[in-house]
């Protein structure tokens, strides 16, 4: 009996689980560890803070699919490897080996540079669970008169997501609320269309939010900005700090024995297996590959989810396994940026677009993800 450990329950994960359904080799126990039996969708969460998704219609259930692949659960996070021995903990004390492992456990929000901030005051947008659970109690403060300045702190789609679906909320609400969009100084969109930008600087506007091109520090009084062209500190008065400054690797990653490169990402190959240990693969944030247009992104993950499936039930049926399947990022990426309302900005390299339809597109493909996994599919005969 080999035993397959799949540790986290991330967007590639839900392919593996998919694949398992349909057909699981003989002779093989499958166990699922994950913290939570919601997969959350990030991809939804500017469009349910702005008040156009309810928070059941973002996530899914993996309880039904586990079954579904005749996988065991296990509720717990893991907490080290060893990937010598085979080995996964877990925060309830209990160890898991296996004979083949799938990583798929996300990352961290990089919260270091605003750490000393006062307590209470930093809301990092990962783990998605917990931001979903502290983003109404904020509203609330917020209704309250309590919460009186917001500011984001991150220059990507997310931050730029974040803030203005910040401010839809609080207009829904009818409060007042000052709110900021803090950006490395070039860093807006970076890697982006000069076009998207421009986009996306007009929605700030109209929104009311001012944009910072600083670089974010916490201290203990609050939020400091250093200024990219004068290089003086200033401070910006915020009642909460929403991060969205990018990934970080989680701590045991580099403890685990396996090749991971200078930032604790699992380093891997064309087919998603470590580049030390051929028996464990990691898709989505966790890991790192060096390859033209791969980045840390829900794109990707979802794209190499077929690829790991592939590969992990190739290696669980055959003691020789064929060479395995490759996932060739695309040169460039669909990204639609949500605007807080129904609106949205379409970014695929030099083009971009925005608009209404822009909005409709992004909301029909999200809850078509979400649709796909809700219905387990049929085991083949």
């Amino acid at each position: 009996m080999k035993r397959l450990l799949l540790v986290g329950g991330g967007h590639a994960q839900l392919a593996v689980l998919h694949a398992l359904a349909r057909q699981r080799p003989r002779g093989v126990e499958a166990v699922l560890l994950t913290p939570s039996p919601w997969q959350w969708y990030s991809g939804m969460l500017p469009g349910w803070m702005a008040g156009h998704y309810r928070a059941e219609d973002c996530r899914i259930d993996l309880r039904p699919l586990a079954a579904a692949a005749g996988a065991r659960l296990c509720f717990a996070s893991a907490t080290a490897l060893d990937a010598d021995r085979r080995i996964v903990h877990d925060d309830a004390g209990a160890s898991h080996g296996f004979d083949l492992l799938s990583l798929d456990v996300g990352s961290l929000t990089d919260t270091r540079a605003l750490d000393a901030m006062p307590a209470g005051t930093l809301l990092p947008v990962k783990p998605l669970e917990a931001f979903f659970s502290a983003w109404p109690q904020r509203l609330a403060a917020a209704r309250a008169g309590q919460l009186r300045r917001l500011a984001v702190v991150g220059g990507g789609a997310a931050g730029v997501e974040l803030v203005l679906a910040a401010a839809q909320a609080f207009h829904r609400a009818g409060c007042k609320v000052a709110l900021a969009l803090v950006a490395p100084p070039g860093g807006l969109l970076a890697g982006h269309a000069d076009g998207v930008r421009r986009r996306v600087e007009r929605r700030l506007t109209q929104a009311g939010v001012a944009l910072h091109h600083a670089r974010a520090r916490g201290t203990p009084a609050g939020l400091a900005l250093v200024d990219g062209a004068e290089h003086t500190a200033y401070a910006l008065s915020a009642d909460c700090v929403i991060a969205a400054t990018g990934a970080r690797a989680l701590p045991w990653l580099q403890a685990s024995g396996l090749a991971c490169d200078a930032e604790g990402w699992v380093v891997v190959d064309a087919g998603h297996r470590s580049r030390s240990h051929p028996a464990i693969h990691a898709a989505g944030d966790v890991c790192a590959r060096d390859a033209p247009g791969f980045a840390r992104s829900g794109v990707h993950a979802v794209h190499a989810g077929p690829v790991l499936a592939a590969n992990l039930l190739a290696a669980l049926a055959d003691a020789t396994p064929a060479p395995p399947q490759r996932y060739q990022p695309r040169p460039r990426s669909l990204y639609l940026i949500a605007c807080g309302a129904r609106h949205a900005i379409a970014s695929w390299g030099p083009w971009s677009a925005e608009g209404r339809w822009v909005w409709h597109w992004k909301d029909r493909i999200d809850r078509g993800f979400i649709a796909r996994h809700r219905s387990p599919p049929a085991r083949a005969v």
